[in-house]
């Protein structure tokens, strides 16, 4: 029988990605919708790694099965990392979209465009109710512009451009995304670590 695996998140898109990139792993997933009403854990951590690590055990605990949960976001090097760990309510509402970027806009006036490198990080732990099984990471670096395009992703895809590509990451196709994006590449060595386990 295979093992039931909580994708912790309430982000229906980030469930969606990380769904299609576990495809062919031998485990029953569930969001968190799946379970009776669970409490959201708080994410008091300064990093990305102590946030997902706080939630994968607290998701495991609340729901009795392992956990899988991640943290990510953008680090603005011009900004000296910023907004990182902020990065879902740096426009002050938690998950909108729309005020995170028009902080993002007003963040980039001065910034001159060759000194506009950014990346996405992503931290993935895998946790039972009792202790963190693995821990990976994922990166995607690119260049912030000042005017979106796209309509693919979500957050601040449609102002991360991908040098590599020619287009931002909101203009990739979904296929093409799962392929390269930070949340990917920290995926795709869980997915590793994940078969190693079972």
């Amino acid at each position: 029988m295979a093992r039931t695996l909580v994708v912790a998140t309430r982000n229906r898109k980030k469930f969606e990605e990380m769904v299609a990139l576990l495809r062919g792993t031998p485990v029953r997933l569930k969001s968190l919708d799946d379970f009776a009403p669970v409490e959201p854990v708080a994410e008091t951590g300064d990093t990305f790694e102590a946030n997902a690590r706080m939630k994968a055990l607290g998701y495991a605990r609340a729901t009795g099965e392992w956990a899988l949960a991640d943290d990510s976001g953008l680090e603005i090097d011009a900004l000296g990392g910023k907004p990182g760990v902020r990065s879902s309510r740096w426009g002050g509402e938690e998950g909108n979209d729309r005020l995170n970027n028009e902080t993002l806009v007003r963040a980039l006036a001065g910034i001159p465009e060759d000194a506009r490198t950014a990346r996405y990080r992503c931290v993935m732990v895998l946790a039972t109710p009792d202790e963190v099984l693995a821990v990976t990471e994922g990166a995607c670096e690119g260049r912030l512009v000042d005017r979106p395009a796209g309509s693919n992703g979500f957050g601040y895809d449609p102002y991360f451009r991908l040098p590599e590509h020619g287009c931002t990451m909101a203009q990739l196709a979904p296929e093409v995304k799962n392929g390269l994006s930070h949340r990917a590449r920290a995926l795709a060595a869980m997915k590793k670590r994940l078969e190693k386990l079972l």
